[in-house]
């Protein structure tokens, strides 16, 4: 992990670096909960498949605004070359905020697996890096130490290269996971999703049933008891106030006290029939969305039986 402090020496990596198609990228922040904060190192890697950190290089560019600048201009706003982040909106904030383009960000891409495939308490990096990439003891004690001081420690330059292969790794296997959940439809197996689908609908109904009837126990059970909290869950109460008025009351209010009430009201299908011809009378704008629905043809067959 090649740990650059000069400025001639960072300028030349990074030239190097616009040749890249993609970078994976970590910063450290000094005075990160102050109003001032400053980057300390920019760390970045070009070679996913580099577990030994040779490819890591730590730019030290506390309070060197130029060299900031020449990695924003030449790296974070050049379109070209993909930087993928984790939890890119922090890091972005010190690396051209806005102006940034071609940003990927590990944690969004996470949100957006299925549950089922990606099963985690959280979406903190150490926790998918552990269970997406059996990465063992994941330390990030050194996150919060003082990116401030120099020279920094043994231990914070291995925390900050580690942090990309880390990062490199989570990202080409939630790539991985991100084609496992979007197949192309074309090509779909239907007689495989049908299957899996038919099975898991009896499970859901059955966990359903199960599940709704639980939570109405517990609830009428923590009432009873007069208990608000058990160790695994809490129970809220709270209110929902509506307001109602008459279309009458509404246009009598609006003429007095001069109150526009001209905006457009969704006719539901017994509005359309209360009004009858009167519908036609009235300009209104249809809009048609179409929706799809599947259903088991056991389940239409029984209704049609009935």
């Amino acid at each position: 992990m090649p740990y650059l402090t000069s400025a001639r020496e960072i300028s030349a990596i990074v030239a190097e670096y616009t040749n890249a198609k993609t970078l994976w990228i970590d910063t450290e922040v000094a005075d990160y909960k102050s109003r001032n904060p400053r980057l300390s190192l920019i760390q970045v890697l070009d070679d996913p498949k580099d577990m030994s950190g040779d490819r890591v290089y730590l730019l030290d560019v506390l309070d060197q605004p130029n060299i900031i600048a020449e990695f924003i201009e030449r790296i974070m706003i050049n379109p070209t070359i993909e930087k993928v982040f984790h939890n890119a909106s922090y890091d972005i904030k010190l690396l051209g905020n806005k102006k940034a383009k071609n940003i990927t960000c590990t944690l969004e891409l996470a949100k957006k697996i299925p549950y089922y495939l990606l099963p985690l308490p959280n979406y903190q990096l150490k926790t998918i890096a552990t269970a997406l990439c059996s990465f063992n003891n994941v330390d990030k004690q050194e996150q919060t130490s003082n990116w401030g001081k120099r020279p920094l420690s043994e231990e914070q330059i291995e925390y900050a290269y580690l942090d990309c292969i880390y990062l490199a790794q989570i990202h080409l296997n939630l790539l991985g996971l991100q084609a496992q959940a979007s197949p192309e439809p074309a090509t779909e197996d239907l007689i495989l999703l049908s299957n899996r689908y038919s099975q898991l609908e009896q499970q859901w109904k059955l966990i359903n049933s199960e599940f709704e009837h639980l939570q109405e126990r517990m609830k009428k059970a923590m009432q009873a008891q007069n208990i608000s909290e058990t160790s695994d869950h809490k129970l809220t109460s709270y209110e929902r106030t509506t307001v109602k008025a008459t279309f009458s009351e509404l246009a009598r209010l609006a003429q007095t006290q001069d109150i526009n009430l001209d905006f457009p009201i969704t006719l539901t299908q017994k509005l359309q029939k209360d009004l009858g011809q009167n519908l036609e009378q009235l300009s209104v704008d249809i809009e048609k969305t179409t929706s799809w629905r599947l259903a088991s043809k056991t389940q239409d067959s029984e209704t049609q039986n009935e």
